[in-house]
């Protein structure tokens, strides 16, 4: 209590806060709402002027300048330039002196700040030379690189693509053709005759919209007869490469061979990102949103069936400055101290500086101190952090205030409540500056720090241990140099809330329902909720009782049941136990690497409340990727508390990932995650080659042939084939080896082996290892001789002015499968471009056409078999008919005799290297047939039936020895109308029908 003689008053005071400037409480500091942005203006662009934005929110609003390379820029010097709001215009811009990096400066009376610095670079691309390109020559079967060597250029980011000939023909990338996108060079695996023609580097700049092309490089296939194959050579070759996090990268490698190489890609030691995918029939490698682990050392495998090539390089992951602890705008006291700290990740680690204003502060770590704070040290902040990969900034304005104490935001609570035997807090927070001092009065009575009353630092009152008695009006005074103010509220103390039911421990099998139970007593003036959290997580509200459903592993755990009023809360807690199949397997590696067998060990999994029976173990190897077997383990049963099996009966030099799966009486669990892949040991193949067979081919040779064996058989590097041979009543064999391992066949050549002779062949595989076991013996025989004969008796007639038949008596040999009949005319056509017919044994005559008219034929005849042609017959020689008439006849009248009606023409007039006229061939059809009524006449008129309904094509054309001349049509409608088709007649030399 306090002194008779002394008397409390409690006064209301109105203050206000003052801080830099003081004239308008609303005003802030600007904040930028738009910042220049990096700039690439073409030199060709028909709108001459730059536009760099610049906006800040700000009251009173900003007024602006700029900076370029860090000095102001003189508006009133320079008309080039002009300001536009915020915005910096660059009228007729001029490369030499308006390229540079551009700032811009906001300005209001809290402070001033400066935005990010952006680029203006000026972009172009120039022409190609006008110089001619040489031509490229290069042999069927061999790989071909086109240069584009694209002109000078900015910004660096081109596309390329190649013309074929022609513009906008583009050539078609795949397999076998590749453009690098770096240097624009067209790269050809294996030429093929095909690839003949004249190509162009088409070069696109996206920055500036501008495309130009090279001059035309020809490209000459030169034919190789029996063209050699090659090994795969990368010729393409992806450089060391830095990424930013986030950023996609895409890596390019491609390889010259024949046959056409096959691109792999892998990670050394680890596996390819999740994020990958190739494309470009393997050429490209994306990685998309590069994280840091994805950095390392990737290779490029090339390989084909006569070797490979692999080149390496790493991908270096690093990242642009990212704030992890920044500014933010905030009031401090006069004279008290403040520290403003921003943090920023990044790689490199970034370099933290400081603006005050757009002026450098002399601190360089990423904390700044200020000490007694004053009205100078308002202001607008900024924390720039820089790497090489770029800038950001961080704003924020400091304001210094002081302000008598008041309550007029944040009172005290008019009405507090307080458990009875429980902890009261009563919050007391003016506004105030410098820092109050604090004191609290219940009534009329001073309180002081005792055993049970706590005034805080921040001004709150702490009472323990309430009763009844603590009940009343409590007051806190607030005094600092500027003035003093107070805040008064009342106390009322309540029943304390008690735990009545607590929830009980439970025991229960995944899927089984279960429930909790809690009950509590309180005050009856107030509400009770209930509220159950388990393991200090999520809370779920619900009534005294929870209910789980259908239970899981995961919901296992401390249950701990809340019962809260307003006041106070009380909490009891029990276990549940969910017992089910054991949990995943842990920490698999592959130990004790065999060529047919591995040690594996693992870690223990969670047996989830049911100890584990038995392990599962299975594999996959690299020729099934997604499908996972069970593995064959020794000993066959793996006991649940083992933690090491060892898997046999697995194939020598493969590449296998593991997991291990555990089971329990409640079920089996999920699979661990798979082991780090290793490789077998090589060994000795042990499956020889099937399917021998062969024979046929050319005079004097010998072929074998066999089925590929599969990859999962090699059972080593260096694999190949050995091939064993010998004649049948022979009693040595001849061997011979074939290193590679995609081989189907091998032809032996001898000039010694006779025709059709009786071989017994083998073929066992190798390798690094050792050899195989050689497979059954077939009976095979060699090639035949090429006929001996020639076809006599030759005899052939032409049958028109584009066909003949030729005739000859059969070549008796049995050897004998066909013919050949060729065909050329004598002077304008040289042998090796002649026609050809090729027929069966059981032929002994053809057809010839496509012929010239009126053309010097020679013909001959061969017999051949699966070892060659044999000897050609004495050329025979015709001479084909002139040419049948090319114009058509000309229909002059036609007249209706009751039910017919009679189609006349005049007499075609064959020109001088046209047949004699020996008649016409009139076809009667339908209009909607390509067939009908043929008639053949030497007069010039016609009669034919007339049809009552449909319309109905009369066709008219002369005929000669050298075939039926050009047509003349009629239409003959059901009405007895007739129409002439106009212009339709056609040059024929072979007749129709």
């Amino acid at each position: 209590m306090f002194p008779d003689s002394f008397t409390l008053f409690v006064c209301v005071c109105v203050c206000v806060c003052v801080s830099f400037p003081s004239d308008d409480a609303t005003g802030y500091g600007p904040v930028f709402e738009d910042q220049p942005v990096e700039t690439i203006y073409p030199e060709e662009s028909p709108e001459a002027k730059i536009t760099m934005s610049c906006r800040a929110r700000a009251n009173p609003p900003a007024t602006y300048q700029w900076r370029l390379n860090s000095q102001s820029i003189d508006l009133d010097g320079d008309n080039h330039y002009t300001l536009v709001g915020g915005d910096l215009v660059i009228s007729n811009p001029i490369k030499n002196k308006h390229v540079g990096n551009y700032s811009c400066v906001a300005t209001n009376d809290y402070g001033t700040v400066v935005s990010r610095e952006a680029g203006v670079r000026f972009g172009y691309l120039d022409f190609f030379s006008s110089e001619e390109r040489e031509a490229v020559h290069v042999k069927e079967g061999q790989g071909a690189v086109l240069l584009c060597a694209p002109p000078p250029h900015y910004p660096h980011e081109l596309s390329f693509r190649w013309i074929l000939n022609e513009f906008p023909i583009f050539i078609t990338l795949d397999k076998r053709r590749f453009v690098s996108q770096t240097t624009g060079n067209l790269y050809i695996s294996k030429v093929d005759l095909s690839d003949s023609g004249n190509y162009s580097c088409f070069v696109s700049s996206a920055s500036i919209a501008k495309s130009v092309f090279s001059k035309f490089i020809p490209l000459v296939p030169l034919t190789e007869r029996g063209f050699l194959k090659y090994p795969a050579d990368i010729k393409v070759k992806f450089p060391d490469t830095y990424a930013l996090v986030g950023q996609n990268v895409t890596m390019e490698c491609f390889a010259l061979g024949n046959p056409i190489p096959q691109i792999r890609w892998k990670k050394m030691n680890g596996e390819l990102p999740s994020n990958h995918d190739v494309s470009m029939a393997g050429a490209h490698l994306h990685l998309y949103n590069v994280q840091y682990e994805d950095e390392g050392t990737y290779e490029c495998e090339a390989l084909n069936s006569k070797g490979k090539d692999w080149h390496r390089a790493r991908v270096s992951v690093e990242a642009f400055p990212e704030w992890t602890e920044s500014i933010n705008s905030t009031e401090k006291d006069i004279s008290s101290d403040y520290t403003m700290s921003c943090v920023a990740s990044g790689k490199p680690k970034p370099h933290v500086q400081w603006l005050k204003n757009s002026y450098a502060v002399r601190e360089l770590s990423h904390t700044l101190f200020i000490l007694g704070l004053t009205f100078k040290d308002s202001g607008m902040y900024q924390c720039i952090a820089e790497n090489r990969h770029g800038v950001i900034y961080a704003n924020a304005e400091l304001r210094v205030i002081a302000c008598a104490p008041t309550f007029e935001h944040n009172p005290v609570k008019w009405r507090i409540l307080g458990a009875k035997n429980g902890r009261v807090v009563i919050e007391c927070k003016p506004k105030a500056a410098p820092k109050p001092s604090f004191s609290w009065s219940k009534g009329t009575e001073l309180l002081f720090n005792s055993t049970r009353v706590l005034i805080w630092e921040d001004g709150s009152l702490e009472i323990l241990n309430v009763t009844e008695a603590d009940e009343g009006r409590y007051t806190c005074f607030a005094e600092n140099n500027r003035g003093q103010a107070n805040s008064t509220g009342s106390l009322s103390i309540t029943e304390a809330t008690k735990i009545t039911l607590a929830p009980s421990n439970a025991d229960v099998t995944v899927g089984e329902n279960t429930h909790m139970q809690c009950a509590a007593s309180h005050d009856s003036t107030l509400d009770i909720t209930f509220v159950w959290t388990l393991d200090k997580g999520r809370a779920r509200k619900h009534c005294g009782e929870l209910l789980i459903k259908n239970t899981q592993l995961k919901h296992s755990g401390r249950y701990t049941c809340t019962a809260q009023t307003p006041v106070d809360n009380v909490t009891a807690s029990a276990n549940l136990v969910v017992r089910g199949p054991p949990g995943s397997p842990g920490g698999v590696r592959v130990e004790e690497i065999r060529d047919k067998s591995v040690r594996l060990i693992w870690s223990r999994g969670t047996d989830n409340h049911s100890p584990i029976s038995k392990y599962t173990i299975q594999c996959r190897d690299s020729f099934s990727q997604e499908d996972w077997r069970d593995a064959t383990t020794s000993p066959p049963d793996v006991e649940g508390n083992a933690e090491s099996a060892t898997v046999v009966d697995l194939f020598p030099w493969t590449e296998y990932e593991f997991r291990v799966i555990a089971t329990n009486t409640l079920g089996t669990g999920d699979p661990s995650s798979p082991s780090p892949k290793v490789t077998t040991l090589e060994a000795v193949p042990v499956v020889a080659p099937s399917d021998i067979g062969g024979g046929g081919g050319t005079s004097r040779e010998l072929t074998i042939t066999w089925t590929v064996g599969l990859p999962q058989y090699y059972y080593g590097r260096n694999f190949g084939y050995i091939i064993a041979f010998k004649p049948r009543d022979g009693y040595e064999w001849r061997k011979v080896t074939v290193a590679d391992p995609g081989a189907k066949h091998y032809v032996h050549k001898d000039s010694s082996i006779l025709a059709s002779t009786e071989f017994e062949v083998k073929v066992k595989a190798f390798n690094s290892k050792g050899e195989g076991p050689y497979s059954l013996m077939a009976v095979i025989y060699s090639a035949q001789d090429v006929p001996s004969k020639a076809p006599t008796s030759v005899g052939a007639r032409a049958l028109s002015a584009t066909e003949a038949i030729v005739w000859w008596l059969p070549v008796t040999q049995h050897t004998v499968e066909g013919y050949q009949v060729r065909y050329w005319r004598k002077a304008e056509d040289s042998e090796t471009s002649s026609q050809r017919v090729v027929l069966s044994s059981r032929e002994n005559q053809t057809r010839l056409d496509n012929m010239r008219p009126d053309s010097h034929y020679l013909i001959e005849v061969k017999a051949y078999n699966a070892a060659g042609y044999g000897p050609p017959s004495q050329h025979l020689q015709i001479y084909t008919k002139k040419a049948p008439p090319s114009r058509p006849p000309k229909i002059i009248s036609k007249k209706l005799k009751g039910t017919s009606v009679n189609i006349a023409w005049e007499h075609v007039e064959p020109l001088a290297n046209e047949s004699t006229i020996d008649g016409y061939k009139v076809l009667y059809r339908q209009a909607s047939k390509s067939t009908g009524m043929l008639f053949n006449t030497g007069k010039r008129s016609i009669d034919l039936p007339m049809h009552k309904d449909g319309d109905y094509i009369v066709e008219v054309r002369a005929h000669s020895e050298g075939g039926d001349g050009a047509v003349a049509q009629i239409r003959i409608s059901g009405n007895t109308s007739i129409k002439y088709q106009r212009n339709t007649f056609t040059k024929m030399y072979k007749a129709p029908f």
